[in-house]
């Protein structure tokens, strides 16, 4: 790292179980974004600000004007321009260093598969069961970690799938029978800072999957209910009939 480096990411490197091995981890990291709403925008925020050193963000939507009031990354000025060149041109202000790539479509088994491999971990911050379920069956093929993150109304969860370095539960496990008939937030609302909640909780799990620093759960749900403002976790345990991990 250079000097410039060293000040950047000077307050993560102080810390005696990240140090600079940590950072140079994270800036030697492949880190794919699918989803660029409300979970996307935070957690690859904190991703570019931390120096991951090579982000693809997945997006075929554009920039709308309700967006706004959940999806910080975005400017009036961006509306109508699509999401994940919008959230590029805004990291490059944050971070140059950063390697962001875009994929202005949506993503189906065969297209995933093809652009998937090579990378690190990935980020599922999308609103649509059918490609949560491609995804977390990719990663588990593949054995590339997942950090899987939803929000709705009041209420967010998060957990993490360390298909890398675990025999563990997979998506799969924990929602097998869900479908897209299911609540999503243009049909139910969501309240942005759940949304921001979850997305931070994101992007340090992958941050410490990533640097290799703390520890990461990745046999439980963690649940977020914000209009009480409490935590509840939930141990998981693997299906043995799963189609996928099974």
């Amino acid at each position: 790292m250079n000097e410039l480096q060293l000040d950047r990411y000077s307050r993560q490197i102080l810390l005696p179980n990240f140090d600079i091995e940590g950072q140079q981890r994270l800036m030697q990291a492949r880190v794919m974004v699918i989803g660029m709403g409300g979970l996307g925008n935070i957690a690859s925020c904190y991703l570019a600000a931390a120096g991951i050193g090579h982000m693809t963000l997945v997006d075929d939507d554009v920039v709308e004007l309700s967006n706004l009031a959940r999806q910080v990354l975005y400017r009036q000025d961006d509306i109508q321009q699509p999401k994940a060149l919008a959230a590029k041109a805004q990291i490059a202000q944050m971070n140059d260093e950063v390697e962001v790539e875009v994929v202005l479509q949506r993503l189906d088994e065969a297209s995933l598969t093809e652009k998937i491999q090579g990378y690190d971990l990935v980020l599922d911050c999308t609103d649509n069961f059918k490609i949560r379920q491609i995804i977390n069956k990719l990663c588990h093929q593949y054995k590339i970690d997942l950090v899987s993150g939803a929000a709705i109304r009041w209420e967010g969860q998060v957990q993490s799938f360390l298909f890398s370095k675990e025999d563990t539960i997979c998506y799969q496990c924990l929602y097998p029978e869900l479908n897209d008939t299911n609540l999503n937030c243009s049909q139910s609302g969501i309240i942005s800072p759940v949304v921001g909640s979850i997305g931070v909780l994101q992007s340090l799990d992958a941050i410490k999957i990533l640097s290799k620093c703390g520890q990461v759960v990745h046999a439980k749900l963690r649940v977020f209910d914000g209009f009480d403002g409490v935590w509840r976790d939930i141990n998981l345990t693997q299906d043995p009939e799963c189609v996928i991990c099974g």
